[in-house]
């Protein structure tokens, strides 16, 4: 009996009759030959119909069955270099297949040209397209080799809540729901705070999950709902932290080059430079990065250019300040020691210099911005109580965040790794809405 075999597997069984199931992704009929792209969730098929080799009426069932019809075809794994696929260079010769639903004919995502909004309002189609197929197949590697690579790591994984009493980024950009006879709760923005206290019970931690911004912000980087990674460190400084945030991205890049590179070649993605990620990443101080910011701007002839590289100590790095960054490096950059002024109330301030917190961005290549956000957390509780009356933060919401510095305080450290950002520029794509399946915009709840 004939084996029913994944797509990714044709290479294991040329010259082998086999059976594959899935959905009729192109059709193609040039007088005796009927040529099929079938999908099957793992990758795409060429599969070839000869008139003679068939049943007449199959054939006719063949010529005039309509995309995504969901199938089941029985054939010979054959060689041929010319053929399209995802891997390419195998097809099917069919011998018999079993329709199990002819589609309807009025498929709204047609093989032609589809404009942004068309595609997203029929996004539960258009991942069933090779290119968003290939990200999301990416993004599942990106997801598996972080967690690889943590738990080989002493990291262990503890969830955090969703819903939270207090802000931990900044109260202005907070989803609000009400909360039975408590008040109101929160969206998280992040489950740091929580990481922290199970620092004190485990040393290593990540939690991973969805976070939320309610930021009103339309850039190719940002989504109201996205996913991150986050791990907690005690005893660990800010220069071990960024030693395990380049050893953790060179590890997934690797994986990813490895295990996905068919998606990679669909997307028609230049590896190359991925293909040079090794530590150690350059680090460079804030105050040099203002320097570096003002000697890009000086040599830029485009006025329009010039206009957005303003730039003055103090302020936060824009999308073109990241940009012109990275431009000056072939690997991620940290960028560490930013302003407190523009930071979270909990990071640690820079010894002797109390405007600059022991903060660290990596900035990842090609104008990617940043994939890595963290710190050094503030260890001592009077300068923790402190920081929250600054941000106007109630102190009986983080009672419990503030003893956890009575208790056995320790240095301790952490970062915030977004995970469609990563993707992103892993795959070389323009927009982030693109790497997760179901994307949440200021404009967009559904599909």
């Amino acid at each position: 009996m004939h084996p029913a075999i994944r797509v990714e597997q044709v290479a294991e069984y040329e010259n082998q009759e086999v059976s594959i199931r899935g959905w009729v992704y192109n059709r193609t009929h040039k007088g005796k030959l009927v040529f099929l792209l079938l999908r099957d969730g793992y990758g795409f098929v060429q599969c070839v119909a000869f008139k003679n080799d068939v049943d007449a009426e199959l054939f006719n069932q063949l010529v005039h069955i309509p995309q995504e019809s969901s199938i089941i075809v029985t054939g010979v794994i054959r060689a041929d270099k010319r053929a399209p696929g995802i891997p390419g260079g195998y097809e099917l010769g069919i011998t018999q297949f079993q329709i199990i639903q002819a589609a309807a004919d009025d498929y709204p995502m047609a093989l032609k040209e589809h404009g942004v909004d068309f595609a997203m309002d029929n996004r539960h189609f258009w991942i069933r397209m090779p290119s968003q197929w290939a990200i999301l197949r990416i993004r599942a590697m990106v997801i598996s080799a972080i967690r690889e690579w943590f738990d080989q790591n002493g990291f262990i994984n503890l969830d955090t809540p969703i819903l939270t009493p207090a802000a931990c980024e900044g109260t202005t950009t907070l989803f609000e729901t009400p909360y039975f006879d408590e008040g109101v709760a929160f969206l998280a923005q992040s489950g740091q705070l929580y990481n922290e206290a199970n620092i004190f019970a485990f040393s290593k931690v990540y939690a991973f999950g969805p976070t939320f911004r309610a930021e009103k912000s339309k850039t190719r980087r940002h989504l109201t709902e996205f996913w991150m990674f986050e791990p907690e460190m005690a005893f660990c400084d800010l220069d071990e932290l960024m030693e395990v945030g380049e050893q953790s991205i060179t590890y997934i890049v690797k994986r990813v080059l490895n295990e996905r590179a068919p998606e990679l070649a669909s997307l028609g993605r230049d590896t190359s430079q991925l293909d040079t990620i090794e530590p150690p990443f350059p680090r460079i101080s804030y105050d040099e990065a203002v320097e570096m910011i003002g000697k890009i701007r000086d040599r830029t002839e485009d006025p329009e250019q010039k206009e957005l590289l303003n730039f003055e100590w103090g302020m936060d790095f824009g999308s073109p300040h990241e940009t012109a960054l990275t431009e000056e490096f072939n690997k991620p950059v940290f960028v560490y020691g930013f302003p407190t002024q523009v930071k979270a109330f909990y990071m640690e301030p820079w010894q002797g210099r109390p405007e600059v917190s022991k903060s660290v961005d990596l900035l990842a290549p090609e104008g990617y911005g940043e994939i890595i956000g963290g710190s050094e957390r503030i260890s001592d509780p009077e300068l923790l109580l402190q920081r929250l009356h600054e941000h106007n933060l109630p102190e009986d919401a983080f009672k419990w965040y503030l003893e956890l510095r009575r208790f056995g305080s320790v240095p301790h450290s952490g970062f915030g790794l977004g995970v469609e950002r990563t993707v992103s520029w892993i795959c070389g794509i323009n927009h982030i809405r693109e790497t997760i399946p179901f994307p949440r915009t200021i404009k967009r709840m559904y599909p």
